[in-house]
């Protein structure tokens, strides 16, 4: 976990603890008894990361609206499958909800459907929450000053060409897959992927100049562009992020397919959450998307506020399945359903 990771954790933890005493003067409910008690959220990876700080940062904020504490709990393992399958076999009285994420949520449901086991769609809806722009960066002594550049390199030089990446069935891999398609590359064509065991084993190695190219969210990597060891080509948001406002986009570029790659989060309760229990957290993020705080707090990993309705939510994440689903079956490694 980098310092500047450490700090905000730290923060994020204090903000809470703060909270916590102040919520026998927040605002409850006006009518129904939930919530009476503690909420937990489930946050599929580890601490520190993108799911965990953005999982923090909402129950900082969540718990000020309903008067009533929102825990973090972190159910780690097997890329997120773990907590998010605990999720959906929590009860449906709305004291256990799930971070969302891209992995979790849609890659390995529509790749790995027989080991995931659960279904892209077997939860509710609550909310999107933020994204978590992704870009496509080079050492900054590279000679690919462009993205036209690393194209051309791409299609030039093919499998002579490494991509380093946090492992395979990861954001990581398959937004440079999804860019291969576009491309309209043939098997020789095609770079060379290097996985490592993280993003930041991926990034350190663009640092020592052991791969040519890295793509993946763009907040651990912020501070190495911003001490100008790492140049971003791409960000695949709609708009220019304020981190990075000298790095194009993918529409700017002409690629706005690449738009579909992007970490994001969500907030998600087991299936047959009440409606009435479902409609007051929809308030309480519609709520939190106007909190300074929580705005800070989004701003402060990188992230982009994303808050959308439920149904909005679910048309997202049906796309986000339908995209890693047709990457996979193009790369043949949809595993067999059983």
């Amino acid at each position: 976990m980098t310092q500047l990771r450490r700090h905000l954790l730290s923060r994020l933890l204090a903000g809470a603890a703060l909270s916590a005493t102040a919520l026998a003067t927040a605002p409850a409910w006006a009518q129904g008894a939930w919530p009476n008690r503690t909420i937990t959220m489930i946050a599929p990876y580890s601490a520190g990361g993108d799911a965990d700080l953005a999982a923090r940062n909402f129950a900082s904020a969540a718990q000020k609206v309903l008067g009533q504490t929102v825990v973090v709990v972190n159910r780690v393992g097997a890329s997120g499958v773990i907590g998010s399958a605990a999720a959906i076999g929590a009860a449906p009285d709305g004291y256990t909800l799930l971070l969302g994420r891209t992995g979790s949520q849609s890659i390995l449901p529509a790749i790995q459907p027989t080991t995931t086991k659960y279904k892209w769609d077997d939860y509710t809806f609550i909310g999107m929450l933020e994204l978590n722009p992704y870009g496509c960066m080079v050492n900054a002594k590279s000679a690919y000053k462009t993205f036209d550049d690393l194209v051309k390199a791409i299609k030039t030089n093919g499998k002579k060409l490494n991509f380093g990446t946090a492992g395979s069935m990861t954001t990581n891999d398959m937004g440079p897959r999804q860019l291969f398609s576009l491309l309209k590359l043939s098997p020789d064509q095609t770079p060379t992927q290097i996985p490592y065991k993280g993003t930041g084993d991926a990034t350190l190695s663009l640092l020592a100049g052991e791969t040519e190219f890295a793509c993946g969210s763009m907040g651990p990597s912020l501070s190495h562009m911003k001490a100008g060891t790492l140049r971003a080509l791409i960000v695949t948001t709609p708009e220019r992020i304020s981190a990075a406002p000298d790095v194009p986009t993918a529409r700017e570029l002409g690629y706005p397919e690449m738009e579909k790659i992007v970490g994001w989060s969500a907030v998600l309760g087991p299936p047959g959450l009440p409606k009435d229990v479902r409609d007051r957290l929809v308030a309480v993020m519609k709520t939190i998307s106007t909190d300074p705080a929580w705005l800070a707090g989004t701003a402060a990993t990188g992230s982009v506020p994303f808050v959308k309705s439920p149904e909005e939510t679910r048309e997202f994440a049906k796309a986000q399945f339908d995209l890693y689903r047709a990457l996979g079956e193009q790369m043949g490694i949809i595993d067999a359903q059983k």
